[in-house]
């Protein structure tokens, strides 16, 4: 009985814990702004604080909020990292961001399928869920795609992975949050919700080659609905200068 009661406050520490890191990153809660009280928070996810805290105190060790004495916890500032990104100001960003996914989501797909352990896979299995609901509400909710690609990032056990798909936060919600209005206006959440379904199944078997492989093919498959199978001549098009 009490592993049991363990594995449950983990898996609902783990729901939490996605559901904040979501709406941080997806903007939802902005960078020093205080989050809701304890009280709300647990109250919001039906869990006990025990859970809550166990969801805060994670993100905070990935240094994504602090603590303030006696004022409660903030969003802390974008992490420093040596990689520097332009914003995306045009189609043509979106698809270069796509392209650089391309290269290294499926290998991290790949690596994740390999490294997997229980606990990676609960936090892959945790968004997928959140992602299953939105789906039969007929909805898309690009917190919880983003976090399912984190996940896989994380299960990797492969740090620059992680680091660099959170420096890309900010680009790939952009696409995923257009990408998202293309299935609510053009269809496709279904087969959206059964390729993550398959990555998920890949990764769990440990079926390297397959994650890597069903990986490149949601990609494309977002990418490609995203665009309307009319990719843009790069050629012809110069990012914006850093700044």
């Amino acid at each position: 009985m009490t592993n049991q009661n363990t594995r449950r406050r983990t898996t609902l520490s783990d729901s939490v814990y996605h559901s904040l890191l979501g709406r941080i990153s997806n903007g939802e809660y902005q960078v020093n702004q205080k989050l809701p009280p304890e009280a709300v928070l647990s109250q919001e996810f039906g869990v006990s604080r025990p859970v809550l805290r166990s969801a805060l105190e994670r993100l905070r060790e990935e240094g994504l909020i602090q603590s303030r004495q006696g004022a409660g916890s903030y969003v802390r500032g974008p992490v420093s990292t040596p990689v520097g990104f332009s914003p995306v100001e045009t189609l043509a960003d979106i698809q270069r961001c796509y392209e650089f996914r391309l290269t290294i989501e499926t290998q991290a797909a790949a690596l994740a399928a390999v490294r997997r352990d229980e606990t990676a896979l609960a936090g892959i299995a945790e968004a997928l869920d959140l992602m299953r609901a939105a789906t039969g509400s007929h909805q898309h909710r690009e917190d919880a795609d983003f976090a399912f690609h984190l996940a896989i990032a994380q299960a990797s056990n492969n740090q620059y992975f992680e680091a660099t798909f959170r420096a890309l936060r900010e680009h790939i919600n952009v696409g995923m949050r257009l990408h998202g209005m293309s299935l609510m206006t053009g269809g496709g959440l279904e087969e959206t919700l059964a390729e993550h379904n398959g990555l998920f199944d890949a990764i769990s078997t440990g079926d390297g080659e397959r994650a890597c492989e069903l990986m490149r093919a949601h990609l494309e498959h977002s990418r490609d609905r995203l665009f309307g199978g009319g990719l843009l001549d790069l050629r012809m098009s110069r990012h914006s200068a850093r700044g």
